[in-house]
């Protein structure tokens, strides 16, 4: 990327982050350092795979230089102001604007072809139960083996104890960087026991996700 598009980028970002900073939740792109840390467990054979959040498309490019095609990545954007963007910079992507915690109910693949989720979403500022939706529908896509890459710029794993618990999951640190604004860690969140949960655990009623989220709320996690 050209200095004069990264210039671009911040400022596309830094205005997003002014007109909305809970959505956004960081003053400007994730850097380099961070994109290689989220991607380095990501080969080409790992695809199809989904990213949340995509933005300007940081970590979008380190997938490309992994070797993942951009005919099997599927950016999933909230952001009006960054779909044109997505679009022109990755043709042959395919770019959803939509809720991620709508993922389960949106049967954008069949069956569990996905063999991870890089996710650029901002945890720590949206609700556990948005958080165990968002889970839980990428869970519902990826087959055994699969992880969600995490990154957040809290002391922990944004994903709390208690909604790892209820879908069978857990969450490593796999490394961090203080070369971002601001400082992050890295999570790969995982099945506990990939060849014994099928898909159908992942597509949770509503009032299950409540279950869940209220015991999240309850217990500080």
């Amino acid at each position: 990327m050209t200095a004069k598009a990264a210039c671009s980028d911040f400022l596309h970002f830094f205005r997003s982050w002014i007109s909305n900073p809970l959505r956004v939740a960081a003053i400007a792109p994730s850097g380099d350092s961070l994109a290689r840390i989220m991607t380095s467990e990501i080969a080409a054979l790992d695809g199809p795979i989904i990213e949340l959040g995509p933005g300007t498309g940081v970590f979008t490019r380190a997938l490309l230089a992994r070797g993942v095609s951009e005919a099997d990545l599927t950016l999933i954007e909230y952001g009006p102001e960054f779909i044109n963007s997505l679009q022109a910079r990755f043709p042959t992507a395919r770019v959803l604007q939509m809720d991620a915690a709508h993922l389960s109910h949106a049967d954008i693949f069949e069956g569990e072809p996905v063999g991870a989720v890089v996710s650029g979403l901002p945890l720590l500022s949206m609700s556990p139960r948005k958080i165990t939706s968002i889970m839980a529908g990428a869970f519902a896509y990826m087959r055994p083996g699969g992880a969600v890459y995490q990154f957040t710029y809290g002391p922990r794993c944004p994903v709390s104890r208690p909604i790892l618990d209820r879908l069978g999951l857990k969450a490593v640190r796999i490394g961090g960087t203080v070369r971002n604004l601001p400082p992050a860690s890295v999570y790969r969140i995982s099945r506990r026991k990939p060849l014994e949960l099928s898909s159908e655990r992942y597509r949770q009623s509503d009032t299950e996700i409540d279950d869940v989220a209220a015991f999240s709320n309850e217990t500080g996690g």
